[in-house]
């Protein structure tokens, strides 16, 4: 009993006492309820993939790396982990840029929205070159459209275009 006992930290410790340890468990509360929304999302009868496979997936690899944050050995405490000002300016600006994102991807439809999160934030962040940022822009939003609705026939959201 005394082993038992002893496993736990003395002194009041707190069990969360890293903030690797608290995000970890923000992290894994978030994915069991993105996974609990992910279960019930309707069944598709005659598709090779079903629309819940991609979320659940992403919710267990979710749910797996806050365990390993919450158990990783880095003993640093959060004296040293400050946040610039500006950064945190950057980083509620690009979370702006996708919670409009999220707003915009049924209205627009995925490839326009996907094309202008990708241009927009890339040219925030600091990338300069125009040409380069459109094509990849461009590119990445038309081949993930294609591969889902020709090869899993997993349909995006059109949005205004007509295909």
């Amino acid at each position: 009993m005394d082993q038992f006992i002893g496993s736990f930290p003395k002194g009041g410790a707190s069990v969360l006492n890293t903030l690797n340890k608290k995000l970890s468990v923000f992290l894994a509360l978030i994915s069991i309820g993105y996974l609990v929304l992910s279960f019930r999302l309707p069944a598709f009868p005659y598709v090779p993939v079903d629309s819940d496979a991609v979320p659940i997936t992403l919710g267990f690899i979710l749910l797996f790396l806050s365990i390993l944050l919450y158990f990783n050995k880095d003993e640093q405490k959060d004296e040293g982990r400050k946040i610039p000002k500006g950064e945190g300016k950057v980083i509620l600006t690009v979370l702006g840029f996708v919670l409009l994102y999220i707003f915009f991807l049924e209205i627009l439809g995925f490839i326009i929205t996907t094309s202008l999160f990708l241009f927009l934030n890339s040219r925030f962040l600091g990338y300069k070159k125009w040409l380069s940022n459109v094509i990849v822009s461009l590119s990445i939003p038309l081949f993930i459209y294609l591969l889902f609705n020709s090869f899993l026939q997993i349909s995006l959201p059109k949005g205004i275009l007509p295909f």
